[in-house]
C-alpha cells in the first residue's frame, strides 16, 4: 500500500525583511532587461551590471537565509503573495513566493555559485563581440530559475520553468555562426518541450482534482487522492523532470549543449537548470508518496540514468563532454534518492547541493584548460598540464576527489548516503548504485590522467599558460566549497529539510559504515583500474579505431540519437508527411474537383445568358413545351 504523505509545515505571511524576498528575482531579471533592451550605452559595463545584480540577490537571499536560522522550525516557511493572477470559474491562480527551507537553499545556490560563474565570465568572454548581450542571457536565465524554486504553486513555477528553457536556448546556441551551436540549442528546445508536455498536463490534472495548484493545497489533499491519479500526475511530473534533468530517454540533448560557452555548462548544466527535475519531484513528494508505481518509476529512470550517464563518460575525448556525462550520472543518483522516499529526499538535496558546487568547479576547470589550450577540447591533446596550470589542477583535482567520494570532500558524505539509501529499499538497486560509484572513480581518473599529468601531447603552436585572476579565484572558493560544503552539511541537512519535505530525519553514521566500506573499496578498484589502462602507457594523440561495441557504444552516446530518430523522429515525419500527402490529394483535391466542376456548370450557364430578347422568347417557349408535354404524359399515365 502507498504511504500516506507526512505534513509539511504551513507557512506563514511574511513579515520584516521577508516582505522584501522579490528581490532576488527583480535584481537579476532588471539586469536582464538593461542589457538587452538598453543596447550599446552598456557595452562597457554590461558585465559589472550582470554581475552586481546577480551577487546582489545572492546578498538578499543570505540575510533572509541568516533570518530563518533565528526562526523556530514551524515559523522558517514564508509565504509572500504578491497579487492576482486571473480568475476563471471557481480557480482563483495567485502568484505569490514560498521562501521555506527547500527554496532558500536553492535560492543561495543559484545565485552564490552563478555569481562566481558571472565573475569568471568577465575573463573569459573578455574578447566577445556580444558579451553584454551574454550577459543579459544570464541573467534572464536566474530570474527564471529563481521564479522556478520561489514559485508558491506550480503554475508560477510552470513559467520559471519555460523562462529556464528560453534562456538555455538562448546561452546554448549563443555563438549562433556554429551550425552545430543552433543545432544543439534546437534540440535542446523541442525536447524539454516534450517533457513540458508532461509537466503542463500534471497542472491540469492537479486544478481538476484539487481546484488548486498551490503547493499548500496540494500538500493538504494528497491523501485523498485515487492511487490511480495519483500515479498518472506522478509519471505525468517525472516526464516533465526527465527532459529538464537530461534523464533517460530525454537525456540526449545534453551532450549536444556542451557548444555553449563553458559558462553556460557551468551555471544550466553543472549547477541550475540540470537540478530542477529533482526539485519538482521533491517538492511534489505528496503526490509521489501515493503513488508506489510512479515513485518506482522515478527510482528506475535515476538508476538507469546514473549508468547511461557514466557509460558515456568513459568513452569520451572531449573534456566537456566526459563532465556532461558525469552531470547525468549525478542527477540520476540524485532521481534515485528522490524515488526512495521519505529515506532519501533530503540525501537529494544534499548531494544537489555539493554536485553544484564541485561539478561548475570542474566545468570552469575544463574552460580554463581549453583558454590556455587555445580553445580544444580533446583530452588526447592534454598531458602534463599541471606543470603549466598549477592553480586550475589543484582546484580541478579537488572536483574530482569531490565527486568519486573520497573522504572527507563533499561527494563523500552525498553521495554514499544515497548508496546506503539504496541499498536499504533494494539490494538490487543499491549494487547498482554502488557499479556506478566505481564507474565513476574509472572515467574521472581517465580525466585527470590524460589532461594534467604524463607526457605532453599539444602541437608546437600551442603554448599553455594559467588563466587570470578573475577566472581562478571563482575556482579556488568553488574549490574550497568542494572539500568543506559536505562536512558542514551533514546531518544538518536533514533536519533543516524537514519541515519543508515532510519527512523525518534519522541518524547519520558519522564512521564508515559497512556499505560506505565497500563503496571506497570499489572506488579505489575504479582508480586502480583506470591507472592500470591510462596511467602507465602513452596515450595516442589520435583515438584508436576501436571493435569493443561498449566502447563504440558509449562514444556513440549509447545510440540515443538513433533511437530517437527510429522511435520518434522518423515516425512522426512519416505521419506529417503522409497527413500533408493526404491534405493535399485528399481533402485539397476533393475541394479543388468540386470548385472545377461547379466552374464549369457556372460558365455552361452563362453560355444562356444572351442578351437576346428571341432567344429568352425561345426558351420560353420550348419551357412551356416542355411543361406542357409533362401534363400530357401525366394525363395519358
Amino acid at each position: 500500500m502507498p504511504m500516506i504523505p507526512l505534513e509539511t509545515v504551513a507557512p506563514v505571511a511574511a513579515t520584516g525583511l521577508f516582505s522584501f524576498a522579490w528581490l532576488m528575482i527583480a535584481l537579476p531579471a532588471t539586469g536582464a532587461l538593461l542589457l538587452l533592451l538598453v543596447g550599446k550605452p552598456l557595452e562597457r559595463i554590461g558585465h559589472l551590471i550582470g554581475s552586481a545584480t546577480v551577487l546582489g540577490s545572492f546578498g538578499v537571499a543570505l540575510v533572509l537565509f541568516v533570518q530563518q536560522l533565528g526562526l523556530p522550525a514551524e515559523a522558517r516557511a514564508i509565504s509572500l503573495p504578491l497579487y492576482q493572477w486571473f480568475t476563471a470559474g471557481n480557480w482563483s491562480i495567485n502568484i505569490g513566493l514560498l521562501v521555506d527551507q527547500m527554496s532558500i537553499l536553492f535560492a543561495l545556490l543559484i545565485t552564490g555559485v552563478g555569481g562566481l560563474i558571472h565573475i569568471y565570465s568577465i575573463g573569459y568572454m573578455a574578447h566577445d563581440e556580444r558579451r553584454r548581450r551574454f550577459f543579459g542571457y544570464l541573467n534572464l536565465f536566474v530570474a527564471a530559475m529563481l521564479i522556478l524554486v520561489l514559485a508558491d504553486n506550480y503554475l508560477v513555477l510552470f513559467v520559471g520553468w519555460e523562462g529556464v528553457g528560453l534562456a538555455s536556448y538562448l546561452l546554448i546556441g549563443f555563438w549562433q555562426h556554429k551550425p552545430s551551436a543552433a543545432a544543439a540549442a534546437k534540440k535542446a528546445f523541442v525536447m524539454n518541450r516534450v517533457g513540458d508536455l508532461g509537466m503542463t498536463m500534471a497542472i491540469f490534472a492537479m486544478l481538476a482534482m484539487f481546484g488548486s495548484s498551490a503547493f499548500v493545497d496540494v500538500n493538504q489533499h494528497a491523501e485523498h487522492l485515487d492511487p490511480l491519479w495519483a500515479t498518472i500526475i506522478g509519471c505525468l511530473l517525472l516526464l516533465g523532470a526527465c527532459g529538464k534533468s537530461a534523464q533517460v530517454p530525454l537525456q540526449a540533448w545534453l551532450l549536444d549543449a556542451m557548444e555553449g560557452p563553458t559558462p553556460v555548462s557551468a551555471l544550466i548544466h553543472a549547477a541550475t537548470m540540470v537540478t530542477a527535475g529533482v526539485y519538482l519531484v521533491v517538492r511534489s513528494h505528496a503526490i509521489f508518496a501515493m503513488s508506489e508505481t510512479a515513485s518506482l518509476a522515478v527510482v528506475i529512470v535515476g538508476t538507469v540514468t546514473l549508468l547511461v550517464g557514466a557509460w558515456i563518460g568513459t568513452s569520451k575525448d572531449d573534456i566537456k563532454k566526459v563532465l556532461a556525462g558525469s552531470t547525468m550520472s549525478q542527477i540520476g543518483y540524485m532521481m534515485l534518492a528522490a524515488g526512495i522516499g521519505p529515506d532519501g529526499y533530503a540525501f537529494a538535496i544534499f548531494h544537489l547541493l555539493t554536485h553544484g558546487a564541485f561539478k561548475a568547479n570542474m566545468f570552469l576547470g575544463a574552460g580554463s584548460v581549453m583558454h590556455g589550450m587555445n580553445d580544444d577540447v580533446n583530452m588526447r591533446h592534454y598531458g602534463n598540464l599541471a606543470r603549466y596550470l598549477p592553480i586550475t589542477f589543484i582546484t580541478f583535482g579537488l572536483g574530482y576527489l569531490a565527486i568519486i567520494g573520497v573522504p572527507p570532500l563533499s561527494g563523500y558524505f552525498s553521495k554514499d548516503h544515497i548508496i546506503e539509501a539504496a541499498f536499504h529499499a533494494s539490494p538490487v538497486i543499491g549494487s547498482l548504485a554502488l557499479i556506478g560509484a566505481g564507474v565513476t572513480a574509472f572515467y574521472m581518473t581517465r580525466l585527470m590522467l590524460m589532461t594534467f599529468l604524463g607526457a605532453k601531447r599539444w602541437p608546437k603552436s600551442v603554448h599553455p599558460h594559467e588563466s587570470p585572476r578573475v577566472m581562478t579565484i571563482p575556482l579556488m572558493i568553488l574549490a574550497g566549497l568542494s572539500v568543506v560544503a559536505g562536512l558542514a552539511m551533514n546531518g544538518w541537512i536533514q533536519e533543516w529539510l524537514e519541515p519543508a519535505i515532510g519527512s523525518h530525519p534519522h541518524e547519520v553514521e558519522w564512521l564508515p559504515t559497512p556499505v560506505g566500506m565497500l563503496t571506497m573499496l570499489v572506488v579505489a578498484l575504479g582508480v586502480a583500474a583506470s591507472w592500470f589502462v591510462f596511467g602507465r602507457s602513452d596515450i595516442p594523440a589520435t583515438a584508436p579505431v576501436s571493435r569493443n561495441p561498449i566502447i563504440i557504444a558509449g562514444r556513440n552516446d549509447l545510440f540515443g540519437d538513433a533511437v530517437n530518430q527510429a522511435l520518434v523522429v522518423g515516425p512522426v515525419g512519416h505521419l506529417a508527411r503522409g497527413v500533408v500527402l493526404a491534405d493535399d490529394k485528399a481533402i485539397d483535391g476533393a475541394v479543388g474537383t468540386l470548385v472545377a466542376t461547379l466552374g464549369g456548370l457556372s460558365k455552361q450557364g452563362r453560355r444562356t445568358q444572351t442578351g437576346f430578347v428571341r432567344s429568352y422568347a425561345l426558351t420560353m417557349v420550348a419551357g412551356a413545351a416542355v411543361v406542357g408535354l409533362l401534363l400530357l404524359l401525366g394525363q395519358m399515365a
